[in-house]
């Protein structure tokens, strides 16, 4: 029963954490001309969002251990609202990146706290459809946008509304801590009786240089590196990537963009029935195909429509595989290290966040924004060489 319930308020979390993530990206276009600054400065305001993630997801799991998984991330959903609240009522650029803190700082203890209760506690099917519901939330944050746009409008007023959104969820989430703190308690009960408590805490806590010693660790980094750089660069430069090269306005780039997300909302929905036959090794490898079409398309010169078709597809491409390298770490790793492993994960991750789409944006600046779809397929294959590296190790120590 508790389960059931927290599920609902997990549902509704992902959808609410997937509004802020596709916010910058589709209102930048917008922002740059009203701040007066180059368009590259947006990679600047990602690069602190993600550093702050990188800071709050390394040292996730001491604060997780020590607030529990409700506390965690109803302090977390918290801080990006007040954080979107600063951003609607922002007029001067260094405003955002001070407020860009917060927003990264919230982002990732509360990333972490989600995937690896859910990885623990449900089935693969509910990775897939939680993010698919993040997907839901990204989707619907460039709409929000595109409506708030038009007719003169402003981007400020979208940041509103997703911050009243995000203060909602807080609401409900401090409303179910008592939920939270049963259901991890009998999880430790349940360890306490089979390996005995100090024991388990020796396990549970090797450090972050014990768990880069795990063999498959640094592949696995790798991976989540360098799918959350090509999320992330396809994301934040899918809109000036159409705006600049392809002669869209920003308004109808802020409504395209939309079908990226889409394609990762869309994706996931169908994710959640695909693992009922297909193991996450599978997903994995399915999702990379379809985004290495995607990558394809844009590199065609057909028009507009194969460019939109080539953003739907890198996002339903994407759909399956950040659920399902998620949902595989316990098995790759063992529940006992899985909450330590999670957070370097999301870690490295956020390092891909960081750095990968800011260095688009130089290079777009120098040179063209044409190296848009290289620089995703680049990431791409990278990516597929890291995966399959920690597969092989993974079957190696199973085998």
């Amino acid at each position: 029963m508790f389960l059931t319930v927290l599920l609902i308020i997990i549902y509704l979390a992902f959808i609410s954490l997937g509004l802020p993530d596709s916010l910058l990206g589709s209102a930048w276009p917008s922002i740059y001309q009203e701040m007066n600054v180059p368009i590259s400065y947006g990679g600047i305001v990602s690069m602190i969002i993600s550093g702050g993630t990188i800071v709050s997801s390394l040292f996730s799991s001491k604060i997780i251990k020590k607030l529990g998984t409700g506390w965690t991330t109803g302090i977390s959903v918290l801080m990006t609202a007040v954080a979107l609240l600063g951003f609607s009522v922002s007029k001067e650029y260094w405003m955002l990146c001070l407020l860009a803190i917060p927003l990264g700082l919230g982002g990732g203890s509360v990333d972490t706290a989600l995937n690896n209760f859910v990885a623990l506690h449900y089935k693969a099917r509910h990775m897939s459809w939680l993010h698919c519901f993040w997907g839901v939330g990204a989707t619907t944050g460039p709409i929000i946008i595109s409506f708030c746009l038009k007719d003169g409008g402003n981007w400020q007023s979208g940041y509103g509304v997703i911050s009243l959104i995000q203060f909602c969820l807080v609401v409900c989430l401090f409303c179910s801590i008592s939920l939270w703190k049963k259901v991890e308690g009998k999880k430790e009960q349940v360890e306490e009786s089979e390996t005995g408590k100090n024991q388990t805490e020796e396990k549970v806590n090797p450090g972050i240089w014990g768990m880069l010693k795990l063999k498959g660790a640094k592949q696995a980094l790798v991976g989540f590196f360098c799918y959350c750089a090509l999320e992330a660069s396809a994301g934040l430069w899918g809109s000036s990537y159409l705006v600049m090269e392809k002669g869209v306005s920003p308004e109808q780039a802020a409504k395209w963009i939309a079908l990226f997300y889409f394609g990762i909302t869309f994706g996931r929905f169908l994710s959640g029935f695909l693992t009922i036959k297909l193991s996450n090794r599978q997903m994995v490898r399915l999702g990379q195909g379809v985004a290495g079409i995607g990558v394809v398309f844009l590199l065609l010169p057909f028009g507009l429509t194969v460019q939109f078709l080539g953003l739907f597809f890198i996002g339903l491409g994407c759909a399956p595989i950040y659920p399902s390298m998620l949902h595989a770490t316990p098995d790759n790793f063992g529940s006992k290290y899985s909450q330590g492993i999670m957070g370097i994960q999301m870690a490295c991750a956020y390092v891909g966040t960081t750095f990968m789409p800011p260095l688009l944006g130089f290079l777009a600046k120098h040179v063209s924004y044409k190296l848009f779809p290289f620089y995703l397929g680049l990431i791409l294959l990278v990516m597929i060489g890291a995966v399959e590296g920690l597969n092989r190790k993974v079957e190696k120590k199973h085998g």
